[in-house]
């Protein structure tokens, strides 16, 4: 299946990833001075960043239950939270409020996050085709073209409570679109058991260790550029749009990938790729070198994470998928617990070369998880 077919197929869900997508742009290309206007050294915005986490993580838990609740509203309802929370970090006058202000922008990204996945699982299931990696390479695609937008804005002077105003104009002309009705879950089958929590917890590491390279890169890119390297506030954002260009060039093309190779071979040589960009950009000596490294990077860990979702959904009995798929996210967006954290206290200590170096190690860490996959069925 074409790109353009998936997305075609997929266009309600496709809509919400590339709102939410445009919301982290943005959101990650206005950290440099955010971090300036509270005053924060790098380990203390780290654990504010924790924030994120607890939302997203504690939205998660909660996503299936109010999904089932709120049907065709879902999305919808999502979308409007998510835009009324980004208002939210750019009005925080102090750490306290800031932190609290990105748990509710990370309980708005989460619901959306789920319910949004769900509704691709749903049409996989009903087209018997992979449509994950289009989907997702629309919200890296939104994600780079928020950035740029985010960059030229700061260079403007405009204070980010509006830019992230005029972004609310996007879920609200696309409320129609994503109005769908959801497909309702067959009943568990006795004979199937419970949930196979072993299969869940393997993909969700994978989509684990591909989502805190993918936040390291968000969070702390455009720090890089301009206080390791030297580079302005356009320059600086430039880091995290090439990782949202990359790695929407590297899902569009993995929805093609996908369809010819075992996906669990796909992200051993994915993940290889990317342990390359992190070091080339944890080495850079001038920004354009660290942007090839994002942007290889990006190429490579851009199909990891939406393959993981796509195999929990997948290797489960059907009456578990929105279950799987809620369950390896929560998993996997602990790396927004660890990738803040962890960035912030090594760059405070050793600087962010290490800190990105740091990430490749992780990555290297996908191939024996997709391996155990393997045997698993995948």
């Amino acid at each position: 299946m074409s790109v353009l077919s998936a997305l075609s197929v997929s266009r309600s869900p496709a809509a919400a990833f590339a709102i939410l997508g445009m919301y982290w742009g943005s959101f990650a290309a206005f950290i440099p001075q955010v971090k300036q206007g509270l005053g924060a050294s790098d380990d203390t915005f780290g654990l504010l960043l924790l924030g994120t986490a607890l939302g997203l993580v504690s939205a998660m838990w909660m996503a299936p239950r109010l999904d089932r609740r709120l049907g065709a509203r879902a999305m919808p309802t999502a979308a409007l939270l998510l835009a009324c929370a980004f208002l939210l970090p750019g009005l925080a006058p102090s750490t306290v409020l800031f932190f609290a202000a990105m748990v509710v922008v990370g309980a708005a990204s989460g619901l959306t996050d789920v319910v949004m996945n769900a509704r691709v699982s749903e049409l996989e299931a009903s087209h018997a085709r992979p449509l994950m990696n289009a989907n997702h390479g629309m919200f890296s695609a939104a994600y780079a073209v928020g950035a740029v937008l985010a960059g030229l804005s700061r260079e403007a002077g405009v204070p980010p409570v509006l830019h992230f105003a005029c972004l609310a104009v996007l879920p609200i002309l696309a409320l129609r679109l994503l109005t769908v009705p959801t497909v309702a879950a067959p009943a568990a089958d006795p004979a199937a058991g419970g949930m196979p929590w072993g299969t869940v917890l393997i993909a969700g590491s994978v989509v684990l260790m591909a989502f805190l390279s993918e936040a390291a890169v968000e969070s702390w890119s455009a720090l890089h550029v301009e206080r390791t390297l030297g580079g302005s506030a356009a320059e600086g954002a430039l880091g995290p749009a090439m990782l949202g260009l990359t790695m929407a060039v590297g899902r569009f093309s993995g929805q093609a990938v996908s369809t010819r190779f075992r996906e669990t071979a796909v992200i051993t040589w994915a993940a290889l790729v990317a342990a390359t960009g992190a070091i080339i950009a944890a080495t850079a000596p001038t920004p354009a070198i660290a942007y090839a490294g994002f942007g290889i990077l990006g190429l490579g860990v851009s199909v990891i994470g939406p393959i993981g979702i796509a195999l929990a959904g997948r290797l489960v009995p059907p009456s578990f998928r929105t279950e799987a798929i809620s369950k390896a996210a929560v998993i996997g967006f602990c790396g927004f617990f660890l990738a803040p954290t962890g960035m912030g206290l090594i760059s405070e200590h050793f600087g962010l070369r290490v800190a990105f170096g740091a990430i490749a190690l992780v990555l290297l860490c996908v191939p024996p998880a997709a391996a155990i996959l393997v045997r698993r069925g995948a």
